[in-house]
């Protein structure tokens, strides 16, 4: 089964952009791989994909602006690929258009996951927004501003309501604290992070089976958050 059309893989190594095409093969009809940024945007402007996955150590371009230039030909989902670990970086990123951020080494099955978590959001909105969504056994209710684990209201607050809101109707996607800062509080100025920690702790306890070990509401160290139980599995690393 394909979940999109087609994915564009920018990555200049061969070996592991042969190695991610190949792991995507079955989430699309057409995984096509190029190793420059201008090839890319070529691409992009001929054939526009469904979710593009770009590595940032790009032989002609900085990173952040190819990401910035994808974004202003395509909505499709960036999913950034890089051995780059800097926590900066990453808010930069993902404030520049990226969807999520994955380092290298990378879990392969990971990495697949949050490919189809990101396609899973763009056919949702795609196709307008829905009234209710369900994370296992965990119901959320836009419309009506409810949620309910089997059954069972659970009683939030307007903060976490907010949060739990913006996190679930986009799974996958990784939001940087000053992003649900803003959702939440509707404020760009403070101590984003101090403040998040402490209801997102909140909302973990009404929400997660074991808030000490949270599956919904994933850590990014950081960075922020995502809507996503992670998977495991083999890693892939740089030669």
């Amino acid at each position: 089964m394909s979940y999109a059309e087609s994915i564009l893989v920018i990555e200049d190594d061969e070996r592991i952009r042969e190695i991610v095409v190949s792991a995507l093969r079955d989430v699309a009809r057409v995984v096509r791989g190029v190793a420059t940024a201008s090839d890319a945007l070529a691409s992009i402007r001929a054939e526009p994909p469904g979710l593009v996955v770009l590595d940032l150590g790009l032989p002609d371009a900085d990173g952040g602006d190819t990401c910035r230039r994808i974004r202003e030909l395509s909505g499709a989902p960036i999913v950034v690929l890089s051995a780059r670990h800097q926590e900066a970086e990453k808010v930069a990123l993902l404030n520049a258009g990226a969807d999520d951020y994955v380092a290298k080494p990378f879990s392969l099955p990971e990495f697949v996951a949050r490919v189809l978590a990101q396609l899973r959001r763009a056919n949702m909105y795609g196709s307008g927004r829905p009234e209710r969504l369900a994370l296992g056994d965990l119901v959320i209710d836009l419309d009506r501003r409810t949620a309910a684990r089997a059954g069972e209201p659970i009683r939030l607050t307007p903060v976490e309501w907010n949060l739990l809101r913006v996190l679930a109707a986009q799974p996958g996607r990784t939001f940087t604290h000053q992003q649900l800062f803003h959702a939440a509080w509707g404020k760009t100025y403070g101590d984003a992070q101090q403040h998040l920690r402490v209801h997102i702790t909140h909302l973990r306890r009404k929400i997660e089976r074991n808030p000490a070990d949270p599956e919904l509401i994933v850590t990014e160290p950081g960075v922020g958050y995502r809507c996503e139980a992670p998977p495991t599995g083999g890693h892939v690393s740089d030669p």
